[in-house]
């Protein structure tokens, strides 16, 4: 989305006095949840032998590599700094809303529920007094990031305000303390910032659930058009607009990604946080506005970032971790076992519905149990539940 807003100093930010262009400048302190080498400004990471160097050209004003199981950072830069999130605020949206609302709900949009979505917003298309389901409303924020969709469910939800204090409840469970919610659409917004590392810990809780795993990996899907009368109702496609899933003219799809979401506005720059799958190992990457003028800089950076991720994995000592939920119980669990009390076998990928061409996630152990009081009992810190694949879905 890019909503049409006059220059202004990024929010959280402060500027240096060179002449010409001023270019802002992290916090020399900031938040140390994590770890204290978080808190420091600058590139922070621990090369062991053999490990690769970190790239050069990596341009974004904050970053992180993480591994999305055991919670090492491997690397950042200006972790914690408070910057707009943009767009990737919808992931804090989605892993707060999508457990409260059945998919299969039918909703008939009104023109209250279209209220307040922000001139130049991203939209799906959703109509006043037509009717959608919340399936067809998630396909529309996950895809195509639609502000309208966003603010259907925000309604659906109780109101704008109401899910506002939601999500800012549920990113102070998740210790996402760097993140203030003002937008929950991520349209820039005086005061509204999250951080790389934020980011990071929210993409890692949604993760958790299944529905925005099928969400967020989806590459393509039909999307409701306008039912006129006497006539059949149409449906158009949308594609996703994270370009390390669908690729784009100089970018090819990312082997092994699986989602999970990117954003862009006037203050936010681009921003991007996905997922990835390589021999068994799974990292988070989140990159905030690059400075490069590069054509489609946030994903070529996150690639990088992905790239020398799974080439250090084991050579680097980690620089902090991706801590767990204030009410996460982090002690070992029982392996997940079958039905004769043999260890859970991992389920092989296959066909799903018919969504498109697309990435989903397949079980291989180290599942997520859910217990009393909303509490996980978890194996190692707080591991994702499911491995990645990529396949077709017809």
């Amino acid at each position: 989305m890019l909503p049409a807003l006059t220059a202004a100093p990024v929010f959280g930010a402060t500027l240096d006095d060179k002449p010409g262009r001023k270019q802002p400048k992290p916090p020399t302190t900031m938040s140390t949840v994590g770890g204290a080498q978080l808190g420091k400004p600058g590139t922070q990471v621990r090369l062991g032998a053999g490990a690769p160097v970190l790239p050069k050209d990596v341009s974004g004003r904050s970053w992180i590599v993480a591994d999305a199981e055991s919670g090492d950072v491997l690397a950042a830069h200006n972790a914690h700094w408070r910057l707009p999130p943009a767009s990737t605020m919808k992931m804090l949206f989605a892993d707060t809303v999508l457990p409260k609302l059945s998919k299969d709900t039918v909703h008939r949009v009104t023109s209250e529920d279209l209220a307040g979505v922000g001139d130049g917003s991203s939209l799906v298309g959703v109509k006043e007094d037509q009717t959608y389901t919340v399936h067809d409303l998630w396909l529309g924020v996950f895809l195509r990031s639609g502000n309208d969709a966003v603010h259907v469910l925000a309604e659906m939800n109780g109101g704008m305000d109401k899910t506002i204090h939601d999500m800012q409840e549920h990113a102070d469970e998740l210790q996402a303390l760097d993140t203030r919610v003002v937008s929950p659409d991520g349209y820039d917004a005086p005061g509204q910032v999250s951080s790389a590392y934020d980011l990071t810990l929210i993409a890692r809780s949604g993760m958790q659930k299944k529905d925005f795993r099928e969400y967020c990996s989806t590459v393509r899907a039909a999307f409701p058009g306008e039912q006129k009368e006497g006539e059949r109702r149409e449906s158009f496609e949308i594609q996703n607009t994270n370009r390390l899933l669908t690729g784009a003219v100089g970018i090819e799809p990312y082997k092994g990604i699986a989602g999970v979401k990117n954003g862009n506005t006037t203050h936010a720059g681009a921003t991007f946080t996905g997922v990835a799958e390589r021999d068994g190992r799974v990292l988070l990457v989140t990159v905030m506005n690059p400075e490069s003028e590069e054509s489609q800089a946030v994903y070529k950076e996150t690639a990088r970032l992905f790239d020398w991720g799974f080439a250090a994995a084991g050579k680097v000592t980690p620089v902090g971790e991706l801590v767990p939920p204030k009410s996460a119980d982090t002690a070992p669990s029982e392996p997940v076992k079958d039905g004769k009390g043999a260890p859970a076998k991992p389920v092989a990928a296959g066909q799903h519905g018919s969504g498109g061409m697309g990435v989903a996630l397949a079980v291989a152990g180290g599942v997520l149990a859910l217990v009393a009081a909303g509490a996980f009992l978890v194996k190692r810190r707080w591991p994702l539940p499911e491995r990645m694949r990529r396949f077709p879905r017809s």
